[in-house]
């Protein structure tokens, strides 16, 4: 099967000339192994149970043993023999040494489980399912670079609304790129049932009820791209699914989500405003793909189309996938804008030169100019004495052109956009 190059590519080279070893964390199936692989001249794969004798014999006698072999030598499910990370340690610290291990790991290992944290030797890198540039489905006609920069762009999508509607539900699963027919819809939904009945009992041997979790993720799929409490999924749970879940079961749920990868949280901006109106701090719950969420609602393409709302908050939690993805690969993070009085900005993007942006996300062409309007009002909220101007505002569309508007707003159509 031919290598899809991913953005994280060039980070994990540059990574490899300075540090002794990099970890690729992230959700089970987004081709960490693959790309570990691709990176790697030798694998120990934890999970081959074919193995596991002997690897529990190293394991108990001589843990260093696992790493003889061609460097760089990479550690599948590294969590599943928590001791090799200390092993790496200790042989990047003698040897001095760069890029000599890749590890790979769909969840962290229990507290305590590690003796160090590993820094200055063991690098982390995060990883998603594909981006629509990854997958082949931008353009990449636009760069992200280039509009920080404040360039000119120009870029026409191949995509139509029923070809993003397609996406959401398949998702940027590697496995499901080049399957052709409905079954690429199946990988998001067989993920969900591995989540939901394997993955949050085997990530710390804690037997979790399949129907509650079933219920957190509902309920969490509901409210995405909204900013919501644990109160309010609470309640959610509680209303809708007439499941009576307490507070620290809820919780529990929610921070083993996190431990596998399966959801994000997006908080609210610190940057600094003049307006009087006081910033709401609920962060926005996102999971790590959108496909996950129409999984979870057993929604096809075709009842995006006939809800426009649902499909318009399925869109922004793809553009955020997607702009997460861009934005690490230069250093940056991104919040987003909410006040008491419902003024909002979908995201604000900042890079690690301390140059930032505000995005808003909108399906069709019909709300571009309403967008763009709303960007130029933020803009005069900003502080700019304490954080500066911003050095681009963009309206992210479902639409087919990128272009930048005579006001200076940016018109980005997602199929046409890169790092």
């Amino acid at each position: 099967m031919k290598y899809l190059p991913r953005v994280i590519d060039s980070e994990i080279n540059d990574l490899m000339k300075i540090m002794g070893a990099i970890l690729i964390e992230g959700c089970k199936w987004c081709g960490k192994s693959t790309t570990g692989s691709y990176h790697a001249k030798s694998i120990i794969e934890f999970q081959n149970p074919d193995r596991k004798q002997e690897y529990d014999e190293i394991k108990n006698t001589k843990p260093s043993l696992f790493l003889n072999g061609e460097k760089p030598r990479m550690f599948d499910e590294w969590q599943m023999y928590p001791v090799i990370w200390d092993s790496i340690r200790t042989d990047v610290d003698h040897s001095g040494k760069k890029g000599q291990y890749l590890l790979t790991g769909s969840a962290r290992p229990s507290e305590g489980e590690t003796m160090h944290t590993g820094t200055g030797r063991i690098s982390r890198v995060l990883m998603r399912p594909m981006s629509l540039f990854e997958s082949q489905e931008s353009t990449g006609e636009v760069s992200f670079a280039d509009i920080i920069e404040g360039k000119d762009i120009a870029g026409v999508s191949k995509l139509s609304l029923e070809d993003l509607a397609s996406i959401i539900v398949r998702g940027g699963w590697p496995a499901s790129i080049e399957v052709k027919d409905d079954l690429k819809y199946r990988f998001a939904q067989e993920y969900v049932k591995s989540l939901i009945h394997e993955e949050v009992k085997n990530i710390d041997k804690v037997e979790r009820n399949p129907e509650k979790m079933q219920n957190v993720l509902r309920s969490l799929a509901r409210n995405i791209a909204t900013p919501v409490s644990n109160t309010t999924l609470e309640e959610d749970v509680k209303n809708n699914f007439d499941d009576d879940i307490s507070r620290p079961t809820l919780n529990d749920y929610l921070n083993t989500l996190e431990k596998l990868f399966v959801i994000e949280n997006v908080n609210a901006t610190n940057l600094n405003f003049r307006s009087k109106y006081a910033l709401r701090t609920k962060p926005k719950k996102y999971f790590v793909d959108p496909s996950i969420a129409t999984a979870i609602l057993e929604m096809k393409p075709n009842d995006l189309i006939k809800d426009l709302n649902t499909f318009g908050l399925l869109f922004e939690a793809l553009c955020m996938r997607d702009l997460k993805i861009y934005t690490q690969s230069y250093g940056g993070d991104i919040t987003f804008y909410r006040d008491e009085k419902n003024f909002e900005v979908d995201a604000i993007l900042r890079t690690s030169s301390g140059k930032w942006g505000a995005i808003e996300i909108k399906l069709g062409s019909g709300y571009i100019d309403e967008a763009a309007s709303n960007l130029l009002k933020f803009k005069e909220k900003v502080d700019t004495q304490k954080c500066g101007d911003p050095a681009f505002l963009v309206v992210l569309t479902g639409a087919n052109y990128s272009y930048k508007r005579d006001d200076g707003v940016y018109v980005v159509s997602i199929g046409t956009l890169k790092n």
